[in-house]
């Protein structure tokens, strides 16, 4: 009984831990190049799982081209994002409007997807066909396109061109348009690569989550506990938050169960960032004067 439900907590933990992990590396991705925290990284995700259901059940779609057409409509997306809600703060003196901005998109995306697809609950199709159990692809999938997924942004950001230049104006996007780097061209990039990776996560955990258009704000919370214990624009720290929250938070599902494991999750939460207000793997930045 009590490695059943050790089993359990470990499979479905890994899988949410893999969701919020990707939707931290989302809030990350678009963080690095514009310094601005977009909560419109859960909606990506959500429309991940809604795109997905969509394109292969609603339209019958295969599921390789029902992927691709979800990446390309999240990426899409994230264009937008960047053209509404960013570069207008980002040339404004209070660039702390980025709250408001992207809120208020976040907010748009969630009714019209309301609206469009339905306030209830829609199914996701089964994408491998493989497993049962604690074995179920709905587990184990999330998982392993969380590794896919940070395998390949470590191989964009240390092996080409294209991410070296997101590394540059991550690092002083100052320093890197004085040389003649195209920054808001790489923004724009950035945006649409966070699109994909939040795609990723909606349609990898489509199963888990269903395809419902209130996943958007519970990710949007869940997504930056990881960012915020990991450190803000460290994606390894944002996959060890992830996952350790997703664990955290079903072992508090089975122990204590409904409202309870929330208060846990805010707890730890606040608890952590008392501890360590740069995170768990974050650096504290140095001010000049």
């Amino acid at each position: 009984m009590l490695a059943s439900m050790l089993t359990s907590i470990l499979a479905s933990g890994l899988a949410a831990g893999a969701i919020y992990a990707l939707v931290g590396v989302t809030y990350n991705t678009m963080f690095s190049t514009s310094r601005v925290m977009s909560f419109t990284a859960g909606q990506l995700a959500m429309l991940g799982g809604v795109f997905g259901s969509m394109f292969t059940l609603k339209l019958g779609l295969p599921i390789a081209i029902g992927f691709v057409l979800t990446l390309l409509c999240c990426a899409m997306i994230g264009i937008i994002t960047e053209f509404v809600a960013v570069r207008p703060v980002l040339k404004s003196l209070d660039q702390h409007l980025y709250v408001l901005s992207t809120l208020a998109v976040a907010l748009m995306i969630q009714q019209v997807t309301a609206i469009k697809w339905g306030t209830e609950p829609q199914p996701f199709p089964r994408i491998v066909g493989f497993g049962e159990g604690v074995l179920d692809e709905k587990f184990w999938l999330p998982v392993v396109a969380c590794a896919i997924t940070i395998i390949g942004l470590e191989y964009l950001y240390r092996r080409t061109l294209v991410g070296r230049a997101f590394l540059a104006i991550a690092e002083d996007n100052f320093a890197a348009r004085a040389l003649g780097l195209p920054e808001r061209n790489l923004r724009v990039a950035s945006y649409a690569l966070a699109g994909v990776v939040g795609g990723i996560a909606g349609f990898s955990g489509g199963q888990l989550l269903l395809a419902f258009f209130a996943n958007g704000a519970l990710l949007n919370f869940y997504g930056f506990v990881p960012v915020a214990l990991g450190g803000l624009g460290n994606n390894r720290g944002a996959i060890i938050g992830g996952l350790a929250l997703g664990l955290f938070q079903q072992a508090a599902n089975f122990l204590v169960g409904g409202i309870f494991s929330s208060v846990a999750v805010f707890t730890l939460f606040i608890v952590v960032l008392l501890a360590a207000p740069q995170g768990l793997f974050g650096s504290s930045t140095a001010r000049r004067v």
